[in-house]
């Protein structure tokens, strides 16, 4: 199956720093929203990036084409908000993945 980088916009360059109370709320239903697409198998890695330039969300998803991975992040409850957030979705045509896990030595 495909995989896809989804990347999460926020809605202005200060977030998180200035985050309201609504919007705190909408990201632990985020975190959660994409915690259900981990155990599906759908996400498989979700988080923030903190870029110098400005913190933004990283999701990789495998799904079946780019229509599935619109659809993920049409349903994300920032998304749903209408606050402002948006995501770039981009494929990724080769990947190298690793087989196993191998925990630090640190």
């Amino acid at each position: 199956m495909p995989f896809f980088l989804c990347r999460l916009l926020p809605p202005r360059p200060t977030f998180p720093a200035d985050m309201t109370g609504e919007e705190a709320r909408l990201m632990q239903d985020h975190a959660a929203y994409w915690q259900r697409a981990a155990d599906k198998g759908e996400a498989v890695i979700v988080g923030p990036v903190l870029d110098p330039a400005g913190v933004w969300g990283l999701a990789i998803v495998e799904v079946s084409d780019p229509a599935a991975a619109s659809a993920l992040t049409e349903f994300d409850p920032l998304i749903r908000s209408g606050r402002g957030f948006r995501y770039d979705i981009h494929p990724i045509p080769q990947a190298i993945l690793r087989t196993t896990h191998q925990p630090s030595p640190l």
